[in-house]
C-alpha cells in the first residue's frame, strides 16, 4: 500500500475539503482551520449539516440495496473520504461477506486512515488506491487486481464529482469508468445541488472555496446531474433528493443533494 510507514504531510494552515466534510459529519479528524471553514458554510447554509448526513445515509441504503436486491458483490468506491460509520465494505459485507471493495481517493488525510478501510470480512477483500479521479486508467488498472471486470461492479461516486470542474470533463470521466464495467453493473452517484437553496449554496461555495486549498466545488442542478446517467437505466425512484431514495422513514426534509442509482443495460 502506498505510504506504508512514512507519515503523511498535512498542511494544517489551509482548510481541506475532506476534513471540512468530516467536521460536518460530526467527526474529529479535522483542525481549527477546517472547523472555521465549516462554520463559515454553516452560517450561510445551515442545511449543509442535514445534507451531508443524508448523503451518508444514502450511501448505506444504496450499497445495501445493490448487495441485497441486485446481487452485486464488487464495489468500486471513488472519493472515499475519511472513514466514518457504515463504510461501503462494512455495509456490503454485512449482506454478503464475500463482497470485494476497492476504495479510491487522492487525499493524504484519507491515505493516513486507509488501514481502517482495509479491514473487512476474510471471505471478501478490501483494497485502497491512491489516485486522482481524473486518472481513470490508473484507477481501472489498479482496481483490476482486486475486482473481476468481467463480472458486474457497482461504481459509487458520492459527493465527489462537484470537485471536478467542467473543463476537466466530469461526464467523460464517468462514461469512461462505466464503459469499463460489464452490463448488469451499476452507478450510484450523489452530487450537491446548485438548484436547491441556490443563493445560500452559492454563498457557501464562495466562502468555502476561498478557504480551502487546491480543491474547488462546482454545484450542479438536477438536469446537469442527470447527464451523468446517460445510457444507463435509473432505478426507481429516479434522480431525487436522498430523503426520497428508498427512505428508512417517511421524513421528507429538503436536502440540497441529487442522488440516484442506475443499471448499465
Amino acid at each position: 500500500m502506498p505510504g506504508e510507514e512514512s507519515p503523511v504531510p498535512f498542511d494544517t494552515s489551509v482548510a481541506h475539503m475532506a476534513r471540512v466534510y468530516n467536521y460536518w459529519l460530526g467527526g474529529k479528524d479535522n483542525f481549527a482551520v477546517d472547523r472555521a471553514a465549516a462554520e463559515q458554510a454553516i452560517a450561510v447554509n445551515p442545511g449543509i449539516l442535514r445534507d451531508v448526513r443524508a448523503n451518508r445515509a444514502f450511501l448505506a441504503r444504496a450499497v445495501r440495496y445493490l448487495a441485497a436486491e441486485c446481487g452485486i458483490r464488487q464495489f468500486l468506491d471513488i472519493g472515499t473520504g475519511i472513514p466514518a460509520a457504515n463504510n461501503t465494505h462494512e455495509v456490503a459485507q454485512s449482506v454478503a461477506p464475500e463482497c470485494r471493495v476497492v476504495y479510491v481517493d487522492n487525499d493524504p488525510v484519507v491515505l493516513a486512515h486507509a488501514r481502517a478501510l482495509l479491514t473487512g470480512q476474510p471471505q471478501g477483500a478490501t483494497a485502497y488506491i491512491d489516485a486522482d479521479l481524473r486518472d481513470t486508467a490508473k484507477i481501472l488498472d489498479d482496481a483490476a487486481r482486486t475486482l473481476d471486470f468481467s463480472r458486474p461492479v457497482a461504481v459509487t461516486m458520492l459527493a465527489i464529482l462537484h470537485l471536478i470542474p467542467d473543463e476537466d470533463d466530469p461526464y467523460g470521466i464517468v462514461a469512461t469508468l462505466m464503459a469499463a464495467v460489464p452490463p448488469g453493473s451499476y452507478l450510484a452517484l450523489s452530487h450537491p445541488a446548485g438548484d436547491i437553496r441556490p443563493a445560500a449554496v452559492a454563498e457557501m461555495a464562495r466562502r468555502v472555496n476561498a478557504r480551502i486549498g487546491s480543491t474547488r466545488g462546482t454545484m450542479r442542478g438536477q438536469a446537469e446531474v442527470a447527464r451523468f446517467f446517460a445510457d444507463l437505466e435509473l432505478v426507481e425512484p429516479g434522480l431525487v433528493q436522498p430523503s426520497q431514495w428508498h427512505p428508512a422513514d417517511r421524513a421528507s426534509e429538503e436536502i440540497g443533494v441529487w442522488c440516484g442509482v442506475a443499471r448499465k443495460p
